[in-house]
């Protein structure tokens, strides 16, 4: 968990522990996890910057994705919808109440263009089957997400505003906001981070 380029003043609600190095900190609300700030000791400041790029760059390359496979999918109400793979492309929002499939094998890609908010109503869950893997989902949202009390999603978020978690909500992916991020008991399990000397990480 990180924020960069604002200070570790800006988590709050979190009881930072710092870690003697001051490279990060550690919470009783992060297990199996870290949180980093842009005025932490080096190289921590460095290390944020080039995730912040990257973020950054992850979301233009997203949203400048020509040619989709599906446009205005249910005029962005999409509940119940299952989802192939491939490149998806609202002008508005898009919202579900209650469930959102995602079908296809575990090296099929989804790409979501959102031009406006993503809303998921209380207690709705993402769906993966046939393989389908969170890391491989890509939710690009020019607006804000709101996740509903106890609703459940999968994925990868890049949202240009605020991501909101209310009461109870989880999600199994990553979440990636320009301003900030909103957690109210919420749980992130992310698997999806690789490295080619320590395999996967998860943390919660």
């Amino acid at each position: 968990m990180g924020t960069s380029p604002i200070a570790a003043t800006a988590v709050t609600g979190f009881e930072l522990i710092a870690d003697p190095s001051n490279t990060f900190s550690k919470s009783k609300c992060v297990k199996n996890g870290n949180i980093y700030a842009a005025n932490f000791a080096p190289p921590t400041p460095s290390m944020l910057t080039v995730a912040v790029l990257d973020m950054q760059a992850a979301y233009v390359d997203a949203a400048g994705r020509p040619d989709p496979d599906h446009t205005e999918l249910g005029a962005g109400s999409i509940e119940g919808y299952t989802l192939g793979r491939g490149l998806y492309k609202w002008g508005s929002g898009v919202e579900f109440s209650n469930s959102l499939t995602f079908n296809g094998t575990a090296t099929d890609i989804w790409i979501l263009q959102i031009a406006g908010d993503v809303t998921v109503g209380n207690g709705a869950s993402v769906l993966l089957t046939g393989g389908a893997k969170p890391e491989n989902i890509f939710w690009q949202i020019a607006g804000k997400t709101i996740l509903g009390i106890k609703s459940h999603v999968k994925g990868i978020f890049m949202c240009s505003t605020a991501i909101t978690f209310m009461d109870g909500s989880s999600m199994n992916g990553t979440a990636l906001a320009q301003t900030s991020i909103t957690l109210d008991s919420a749980v992130i399990v992310k698997k999806s981070v690789c490295d080619a000397v320590v395999g996967c990480v998860e943390s919660h």
